[in-house]
């Protein structure tokens, strides 16, 4: 129910990064507009549209934050907006350099200005006040005396901040203020001089990250799907949908001092069978090779990329255990089941048994163009759950951003007997209607599909399919609106440290020939959300396609339409009575009203500070307790064949004790279970 999104700045500090040069930029650069042209949907063309188009997403990117620019450099900057397009048709990439240096400058002035402070007597009497604009976008600095002023402002809140931690009484945290300033002020200073540290060596070095920031603005100025990958970043994303990778075992997150520490040892991996390390460890460093991570003001994300690099296949972990004691642990990796992945069916019960069965990806078998992913899982969870007389299946796709289009045309295919499952269309403006040519199904029998607004691409494709057979009542929030479809390809087949491109390459419409894309998937019964009211969806994204459609060339035969304005008001009637529910709808409008839309001004005070974060915190405080105390109405079992295998692995059997408590205190989950009872009852 609850997730926590973490932003964190990128830094890694590599001895082979440090000897070895960049991939050649102006090279890159041809490349990928080169295969852009050729292979993206509907390119755009060069001109000054384009120019303007990338320099913005380009610029914004580069200071997301507007911490560290001055409208000087904005000014120098803006040359360039109706440029870019000459500079790469004449493939000048000098223009690049200008936007390196302003930066390392930028981030080295932002160091001296915060060590200014370090020594200085610091007002908190008031005489300064916070402005939170959200309703409209803040500018950059009008000089060197604004940008001081504005760390003068962030040291303080951040010293405030964190005393508001150390008591839940306003009356003693005033009391100690002096012990207390005194204690947290050199933390926080060195938090924040680590942050900029991670901003200057984000992926390696200014250099790299300036040149990716660019070539990325301009595959999204094409779309926001169009991206370019490194050869990490392309591990990574394929590591997302697969159904095996390549791992060490372990999952790493960075803790309240800024430590790397082991989050997770997964059950099976290599560094279970290794067995020294344990959840808690400190990572102290990494070596690869002649690749040296020290974990020193480092973001977590540049150990994930470290660690999942292609290239480090054994990897040397220098950790400090508990007791502190230092040990170095050599770890290989090993070919494990994707846990993020998994699988598994679920019998939740009331008066009746339904099947559960969450879907986190449409993941699959790269290695195997005829591989076995996502669709064959869930066909043997379906077996298993239909040896328990299930009389409905709940299909849960929240956060499912998608994946394999086959396999999501597969999985359709399972729960419709032959049709079209789908229209493509190509960049020539050619459509295709994609068949279901197997008879028969595998499940008859009522179904809900649970989805979000991070629901996307696959998981719509799946989803439209089933609402527009008549063959499930979707439920939830509406989905992301993601229409389009993707392949990876090499900036150049023998150079493959230029890095890969993935691009839009065809888009998919429902069998009606109406597009999810900029519009998402409707659900029949809509429930109240978290995140009602943010712009989450694709559409809300700069440069995102358009809505259209498509002719139909082939009908589909839906099923005996299905009651819904009778299952919608049986559904919006429980909720209304429901305390979770109410409790879901209270506190989405109180955090966007009172803080993700609204203006916010106050003079800084540790009471002013407090009272903000403490009424934020409160906000959170009845809520969390309300869904840790709430006992649901719903029994959650394993099927037999699951028990079986569980009998065999105690790790697994508390993951999965977890995973059956969660499903069973689930509001949303339980709601789609009365609606299969609502449908039961009318036949």
């Amino acid at each position: 129910m609850i997730r926590n999104l973490c932003l964190i700045t990128s830094f890694l500090f590599s001895l082979a990064a440090n000897s070895q040069s960049e991939p050649p930029f102006c090279e890159q650069m041809a490349a990928l507009k080169s295969l852009v042209e050729s292979q993206h949907f509907k390119p755009k063309p060069f001109d000054d549209a384009l120019s303007s188009g990338v320099y913005k997403l380009f610029v914004k990117r580069l200071d997301e934050d507007k911490i560290l620019f001055t409208d000087a450099d904005i000014a120098v900057f803006k040359k360039d907006s109706l440029l870019i397009d000459d500079y790469l048709r004449d493939n000048n990439c000098d223009f690049i350099q200008k936007y390196i240096k302003t930066l390392r400058q930028r981030i080295a002035e932002t160091k001296q200005v915060l060590e200014s402070y370090r020594n200085t007597k610091l007002d908190y009497s008031g005489t300064d006040t916070l402005k939170y604009y959200r309703t409209k976008e803040s500018g950059y600095f009008d000089d060197t005396a604004a940008m001081k002023k504005y760390w003068s402002k962030r040291l303080r809140f951040e010293i405030l901040s964190k005393m508001t931690e150390e008591d839940s009484l306003i009356e003693r945290l005033e009391k100690n203020f002096n012990i207390l300033e005194t204690e947290i002020r050199p933390k926080v200073f060195e938090k924040m001089l680590c942050q900029l540290d991670e901003m200057e060596n984000a992926e390696g070095s200014i250099e790299r990250f300036t040149t990716e920031t660019f070539l990325n603005a301009f595959t999204n100025y094409q779309d926001p799907n169009t991206t370019f990958f490194n050869n990490t970043d392309k591990t990574m994303f394929e590591n997302s949908v697969s159904t095996s990778l390549m791992t060490f075992g372990l999952y790493t997150d960075k803790n309240e001092e800024g430590e790397i520490v082991v989050s997770y040892v997964t059950p099976g991996g290599a560094a279970y069978f290794e067995g020294t390390i344990e959840e808690g460890d400190v990572v102290r460093s990494l070596r690869s090779g002649t690749s040296v991570v020290e974990t020193t003001c480092i973001s977590n994300e540049e150990i994930t990329a470290f660690l999942t690099d292609n290239n480090h296949t054994k990897v040397t972990f220098r950790i400090k255990k508990k007791d502190g004691t230092i040990k170095l642990v050599n770890l290989s990796k090993k070919a494990d089941k994707a846990v993020e992945n998994l699988i598994r069916g679920y019998v939740v019960k009331k008066e009746f048994p339904v099947g559960y069965i969450s879907i986190p990806s449409f993941y699959t078998d790269f290695e195997s163009p005829n591989g076995l992913g996502v669709a064959n899982d869930v066909a043997k969870e379906i077996y298993k759950l239909k040896k328990e007389n299930i009389q409905g299946l709940i299909i849960d796709l929240r956060f499912n951003g998608g994946g394999s289009m086959k396999e999501a045309s597969d999985l359709s295919g399972m729960f419709i007997d032959r049709g079209p499952v789908s229209i493509l269309k190509y960049k020539d403006g050619e459509t295709y209607t994609v068949r279901d040519a197997n008879r028969g199904t595998v499940f008859n029998k009522p179904i809900v599909i649970i989805l979000n607004g991070y629901s996307a691409s696959a998981s719509e494709f799946f989803a439209s399919l089933m609402q527009d057979y008549n063959r499930a009542i979707i439920v939830g929030a509406v989905s992301y609106g993601k229409s389009s479809m993707q392949a990876i390809f090499p900036l150049d087949e023998e150079k493959e440290e230029l890095g890969y491109c993935k691009i839009t390459t065809d888009m998919f419409y429902r069998v009606t020939g109406q597009s999810n894309q900029s519009r998402g998937v409707i659900p029949d019964i809509i429930f109240p959300s978290m995140y009602d009211g943010l712009d989450i969806s694709e559409k809300h994204i700069d440069f995102a396609l358009s809505n259209d459609s498509v002719a139909v060339t082939v009908p589909h035969k839906p099923k005996r339409k299905i009651p819904i304005n009778f299952l919608k008001e049986k559904s919006e009637y429980r909720m209304s009575l429901d305390e979770g529910f109410r409790k879901i709808k209270d506190l989405n409008k109180a955090l966007v009203n009172n803080y993700i839309k609204k203006d916010t001004i106050y003079s800084l005070t540790l009471r002013n500070v407090y009272g903000d974060l403490n009424g934020y915190n409160e906000l959170w405080k009845d809520f969390i307790s309300y869904f840790e105390n709430r006992k649901g109405v719903l029994t959650v079992r394993n099927t037999a064949s699951t028990e079986e295998l569980l009998q065999y692995n105690d790790d697994e059997k508390k993951i999965n004790a977890f995973s059956m408590a969660e499903i069973g205190n689930d509001i949303f989950i339980e709601e789609a279970f009365n609606i299969i009872s609502d449908i039961n009852e009318i036949k």
